[in-house]
């Protein structure tokens, strides 16, 4: 089994960034590109369910939340629909002077090439992260009109502090 971990330095509190990968609306707003008219469910406790569906993308996932910790650490499992394999993720948030460092680590993918899609998939995600984040009112320059910013325009400038740690 091999795993991924990724980091980001965040320029909001830990409080705004739980939200944003806890409250179903903020999630969906952020976690694909809007063209793909993402919607999410999230049940953030143990036990509970999450999915995230882009209809216009053609893909979803789910999974079943294992820890919540707010606004510290959470634990769910991943598997997109018609998979049959089910990984593990956990996100960690810890405050720092200015904002929030996250590290996500993803783990028991049976193959080294399908840890580096998701690798690349999760760093896509998370460089969309920080438009989200930004203060309401605020520039974010993307033209997504639902505030997530959209990795894909080359006038997207408000970026994180990526932090891609190890391939174990």
């Amino acid at each position: 089994m091999t795993a991924l971990r990724l980091g980001r330095v965040l320029p909001a509190p830990p409080e705004r960034v739980w939200r944003a990968f806890t409250d179903p609306e903020a999630l969906a707003a952020w976690f694909w590109p809007a063209r793909f008219a993402t919607t999410a469910r999230v049940d953030a406790r143990p036990g509970g369910a999450l999915r995230i569906s882009a209809e216009a993308g053609g893909m979803a996932v789910s999974g079943t939340f294992r820890t919540v910790e707010p606004p510290r650490r959470l634990v769910f499992t991943w598997r997109w629909d018609g998979d049959d394999e089910e990984t593990l993720v956990t996100v960690e948030l810890a405050e720092i002077d200015g904002g929030t460092a996250l590290t996500l680590t993803h783990e028991g993918f049976a193959e080294g090439t399908v840890r580096d899609d998701h690798r690349t998939g999760w760093s896509d995600c998370l460089d969309r992260l920080p438009g989200w984040l930004k203060p309401e009112g605020a520039d974010v320059r993307a033209g997504n009109e639902r505030g997530g910013g959209d990795r894909e325009s080359p006038e997207f400038h408000y970026g994180p502090d990526r932090r891609d740690i190890d391939h174990r």
